[in-house]
């Protein structure tokens, strides 16, 4: 069975290596990650998925589905990638507070149809970040201390399984499967939609205070001061910048879901240190939460790494604040703790995170590796101060669901997707057999 034969299995458009489109199309989101592809589907609806994935089946090849190309690890040579930009559809339910997305829809869109309603979802710091790859894997943002991870929100899932066949999973229906989707990744079932639950959000403050790299220490100091024993409702991440060409800076960003006058009083120590460069503070809505960090909307090339954070502690201090930034582009460091910490009867796959700090860097790839030399330096200077957990929506290339999952789930998740998918038709971008 040739790959060709794609071409008349589905209704969407394929591409081979060789189209003019395919390189592109075929193109993740960090543009320094590979991907050898042997097509790209973009399928028109969910027809076009069981199909793909029946076709798949009797041809031996794997599937991977990249809403958004986000998270990718290029990891993924030979197989079938999926685009799902077409099943972009979202339905606001505003009396039970309830959203139904398509899997291609952006968190923007989401979070700008919720407003309209003084409603949000539980969405990250991205507007162009896609809800169902950040859901499987647990996804946390501004509003996850006071609401927890996006994933536990979900209430049904409709998916295609490894056979091609459709289904829709509750609770009720297939609790394991169920389970295994909120937070274990997207190694069990194509999604092709997603209900999940909103939250009632009428008043918002929030934005960032820069200052330039001297004023380092006086702004985490003030980091720390803001996130110890901090109300759910406030959270606050700590930025430090070297942008090529411009001078280091340090910066403030935080959100408040209530009054704005409370969010003001909360943080009114930002004034206290001299020589603010940029101040963005101010009243917001649920859509315009991608104002806060203002992250890059455009494809880009980038290395990452995360890690949590045991404390704040001298050693974090040495590493973090007071050694240069560069050659990374940010170092973030985000309060957590609230919701994140509670542990839930009723969670998924992602459980509760005791660690009270996370950890993100940034870089540029480069011939001369030294952004990657640096994480080493960092994480062996951290030492015992990272407990080598992290997010499975902060794994980078080279790291597996290992590195996400206590052994216990990791097993438990590796059990499911044996029953569900024997034959590793569907490979999430990191598979628990990784």
């Amino acid at each position: 069975m040739g790959i060709e034969d794609l071409r008349s299995a589905v209704r969407g458009s394929v591409l081979l290596p060789g189209d003019e489109a395919f390189e592109q199309t075929a193109r993740p989101w960090n543009v320094a990650v590979a991907q050898s592809v042997a097509a790209v589907v973009e399928v028109a609806d969910a027809q076009d998925v069981v199909d793909v994935l029946q076709y798949a089946g009797r041809a031996g090849r794997q599937v991977v589905t990249q809403p958004t190309g986000h998270g990718a690890t290029g990891d993924i040579d030979n197989a079938i990638l999926v685009r799902t930009g077409a099943l972009n559809h979202l339905e606001i339910d505003a009396e039970r507070q309830v959203a139904r997305v398509g899997t291609g829809a952006q968190w923007g869109a989401v979070q700008a149809a919720a407003a309209a309603h003084g409603l949000t979802g539980l969405a990250g710091s991205n507007p162009v970040v896609g809800v169902t790859g950040y859901t499987l894997g647990g996804g946390f943002g501004w509003f996850a201390r006071k609401h927890g991870w996006a994933a536990n929100a979900v209430r049904a899932f409709e998916i295609v399984d490894a056979a091609g066949q459709r289904g829709r999973i509750t609770a009720d229906t297939d609790p394991e499967l169920f389970w295994a989707l909120r937070g274990g990744g997207g190694d069990f079932a194509i999604v092709t939609e997603i209900e999940f639950d909103l939250f009632p959000l009428p008043q918002l403050y929030g934005g960032g205070v820069m200052w330039s790299a001297e004023r380092t220490r006086e702004a985490f100091e003030l980091f720390t001061e803001l996130t110890t024993d901090a109300s759910p409702e406030l959270s606050v991440w700590l930025q430090r910048y070297q942008i090529p060409g411009l001078a280091p800076t340090v910066a403030l960003d935080f959100a408040y879901l209530g009054d704005p006058a409370e969010g003001r009083e909360l943080t009114h120590r930002l004034d206290s240190i001299d020589g603010i460069i940029a101040d963005t503070r101010g009243a917001l809505t649920p859509a315009q939460i991608g104002q806060i960090t203002a992250e890059p909307t455009d494809p880009s090339p980038s290395l990452s790494r995360g890690e949590l954070l045991t404390d704040l502690g001298d050693a974090v201090v040495k590493t973090l604040i007071d050694a240069p930034t560069a050659p990374l582009l940010n170092i973030q460091i985000r309060n957590l703790g609230g919701a994140l910490a509670e542990a839930r009867p009723d969670s998924g796959a992602r459980g509760p995170v005791s660690e009270p700090y996370a950890l993100y860097l940034l870089g540029l790839p480069n011939p001369s590796n030294d952004v990657r030399t640096r994480f080493g330096e960092i994480l062996g200077a951290l030492g015992p101060h990272i407990t080598g957990s992290k997010p499975y929506t902060f794994l980078a290339p080279g790291e597996s669901a290992a590195d996400a999952f206590d052994p216990e789930t990791l097993a438990r998740l590796r059990k499911i997707k044996q029953a569900r998918d024997p034959h590793g038709v569907i490979r999430a971008n990191f598979p628990v057999h990784g």
